[in-house]
């Protein structure tokens, strides 16, 4: 069972992540205004049309994150490996979840030619990520 109170919070961060408002995003997911408008007031439950028109146009949306909380937005990129890089070994192509802390061990600063430290990701919402070599 969706909570409507949390769905209409995660709602809200999706506005937020990407600076629109309730009538944008109605726009956007061709909507009427007054449905987001009962969405976040929580007078009324998103329909599954309501989820799949915000999943369509913002593919950066997990359905479990939308849903229930679980999960991650924005989503998490899958890579796929293709061409070998200077970095790279001479495996074959796979694709596979993005990995910052496995990125860090082998990259190399263009100029100084220096291991990176850390790498720390600021988010909207004022949180952050700190990914240590």
């Amino acid at each position: 069972m969706v909570n409507i109170e949390q769905f209409a919070k995660r709602l809200n961060i999706l506005m937020d992540y990407y600076e629109i408002s309730a009538a944008l995003l109605a726009e956007k997911i061709e909507v009427q205004r007054s449905s987001i408008s009962h969405i976040l007031s929580g007078r009324n439950k998103p329909s599954l049309e309501f989820v799949l028109k915000i999943l369509k146009a913002f593919p950066e949306v997990e359905l479990y994150w939308l849903l229930n909380g679980v999960g991650h937005f924005p989503k998490q990129v899958e890579i796929k490996e293709s061409a070998p890089t200077l970095f790279s070994t001479n495996k074959e192509p796979e694709t596979k979840k993005e990995e910052p802390k496995a990125i860090t061990k082998s990259i190399v600063s263009d100029h100084l030619n220096q291991e990176i430290e850390r790498i720390v990701i600021f988010y909207r919402n004022g949180t952050f990520k700190n990914y240590l070599p």
